[in-house]
This record gives C-alpha cells, structure tokens and sequence, in this order.
C-alpha cells in the first residue's frame, strides 16, 4: 500500500483526501517512482476546480511534477533501471496519471533522468517553470542577446525561471508585479528592471527602460483585456505569447483596431514535452544551466505529503515568490 492523494468532487482544497491505495505494477511504456518531492502548480488548483482545459475522471488524483528514484519499469522501457534518480516533466493528462503520492506510475516518456548533483526538492522545482519559459524565450528564437523581454507576473515559478532564461540568452529582462512588497526580490532574481502596475503606467515606463524602441517580447501568464495595454509596449515586429488565463475574462486581439505590427500567439509547454525532439533539446538547455549555476529554481516553501490542502490554500493565497514544493516521508511500511 502507498499513500495516494485523490479528489471526488470539484471544489476547493478541502477535496483533497490521502488515501491508502494498492501500488500497482507499471504497465507497458511506464515506470513506477518513488516521490520524494513535489512541484505544485496553478494548473493542479484549476484542474481541481473543474476550471482546468479538461476535467476530473473521479476518483482523481492530479500533480504534473515530482523528482523521487525508479522502483520498477514496465514493458519496453529501455533508459531507466531500479535505483536510477528521475525528475517528471508535464507530458500527460492528470485524469488519466497524477504524482501527488508516496508511489506512483507515469509514462516513461515523461520521466527525465535526474543529475545526481540536483537534489529532490530541486529537481521539483524545475521542470514545469523552465520549459514553459525555454520555449518562447529559447526554442524559438524570436529573442537575441540584448533584446528587452517583459515577463509579466514575474514572482511565480514561471516568472522566476523566464528572467534566469533571459540573462542566460543574454536578453534584458524587465518584471511586472502589481504591488511593492516583490520589487526587491525580483530585482535580487535578476530583473534589470520591475514596473508596479498598481502605481506605474506600464506603457510610459517600458518606453522609458527601452529608450522608446519597446520590449521584443512579452511574456504573460494573465490574459484578459489587459493585453492590449501590454501591446502597447512591444517593438514593432515583436511577439506577445501568452501562456495562461489568470484573468478569465474574454483576451481581445491587442490593439486590432489599428492593425500593429504585433505577433500574437498562445503557448504551453506541451508543445515541448510532448515532442521528444524538442523535449530532448530542453533537457539538455535546462540541465546545462542547473550544471552552470546560471539556473537556481526559487524554492518558497515546502510542505509534507500530509499537508497537501493546506499546501495548496498557501497557492491559492498568492503570496509565494518562487515554487511550492510538497515532500514525501517514506517509510519501511511504504510498498
């Protein structure tokens, strides 16, 4: 038996209920882990919500992160053996595999081998941050050393990991947050510049750090009516990606009226994992960069399995800088 996380209804983070399950055996094309951490994710409160792109199969259990050791491998599974430390990249739907347990099983194709100098925790930490920033900010080079790029929300994992990605391209990184209380901290994670949009006007103050030529790209996780101001600031020729829906209200085409010379486009990082070309390109980028140094996932807090609601109320309250990750005790008892 091994403690799983599992849900019955849609609601709030009360739902939540760990469960002793049978660990069952990997299947054909999957292994079963260990999980010793695990990366928590807004995607996991819409999904809980029944707010996600798609919906619970009950019982549900969710989780799109982890980092733990293989216990078994399946059928055809040829890159991992018993023992090997692994890492798990969002590859695969949370109503039909989830890692929010003690044990679980996943596709072999969205585990990724962990270096044995990225510890647990860390390893959590990274992989859903850094291939949603590698993507429009690496893979598809549209930014060039010294190109302006604008993340906005940038106190969040996703946010964090697009300024390291930015200095590490060689790219000026500009961060947006709403209030005071994360401009130091941003400024200290490497933003070269931080607008309050609470208390700046996003446009004149783009206008004034770019010398008035505009930020190449701007990253953003928000949506809604806010991105025609965004649109405002970006050059000429430059792209707007927008990679999530924070705002649920209607995201209009930005400033369509006057027909800008603006490259609007949606992404999500399963563009990259679940292409193993491109997956395995990231792998490498990521890898590299956790080797260098030039890449540190910002841990906020850390939470035990036991304490999964209270770990997602802490998500919910929008008051992290950086990942929550959620650790696992095991036990001799653990199967």
């Amino acid at each position: 038996m091994a403690k799983l996380v599992q849900f019955d209804r849609i609601g709030g983070p009360e739902v939540l209920t760990l469960r002793d399950v049978a660990s069952r055996a990997p299947g054909a094309g999957e292994v079963r882990i260990r999980v010793d951490a695990i990366g928590l994710n807004r995607a996991e409160i819409m999904y809980r919500e029944g707010a996600y792109f798609y919906q619970p199969v009950f019982p549900s259990t969710l989780g799109y992160e982890a980092a733990g050791v293989v216990e078994v491998v399946g059928e055809g599974v040829s890159d991992f053996s018993a023992g090997d430390p692994v890492a798990v990249v969002p590859a695969f739907l949370q109503s039909e595999y989830g890692t929010y347990g003690e044990s679980v099983v996943l596709p072999a194709s969205a585990v990724v081998p962990r270096p044995e100098h990225v510890d647990a925790v860390t390893a959590a930490a990274v992989w859903m941050a850094y291939i949603t920033a590698y993507g429009p900010l690496a893979e598809s080079g549209r930014v060039r050393p010294g190109d302006h790029v604008l993340i906005t929300a940038a106190s969040s994992s996703v946010g964090l990991a697009a300024l390291q990605i930015a200095r590490h391209i060689g790219a000026i990184p500009i961060a947006t947050t709403r209030g005071t209380a994360k401009k130091q901290r941003l400024l200290d994670a490497g933003a070269a510049d931080v607008i309050v949009t609470d208390d700046e006007d996003l446009p004149a103050r783009i206008e004034e750090i770019t010398g008035g030529k505009g930020v190449r790209l701007a990253f953003d996780p928000i949506a809604g009516p806010g991105v025609e101001t965004l649109a405002q600031g970006i050059a000429p020729g430059g792209h707007l990606v927008v990679y999530g829906a924070l705002d649920p209200r209607t995201t209009p085409l930005p400033n369509a009226q006057s027909f800008p010379a603006l490259n609007t486009s949606t992404y999500t990082l399963f563009e990259i994992t679940t292409d193993p070309e491109r997956l395995r390109r990231a792998v490498a980028f990521i890898n590299a960069g956790l080797g260098s140094g030039s890449f540190t996932p910002v841990v906020d807090k850390t939470f035990d399995l036991t304490d999964i609601a209270e770990a997602h109320r802490y998500m919910e309250a929008n008051g992290q800088v950086g990942k929550i990750v959620v650790t696992v005790t095991h036990d001799d008892t653990t199967a």
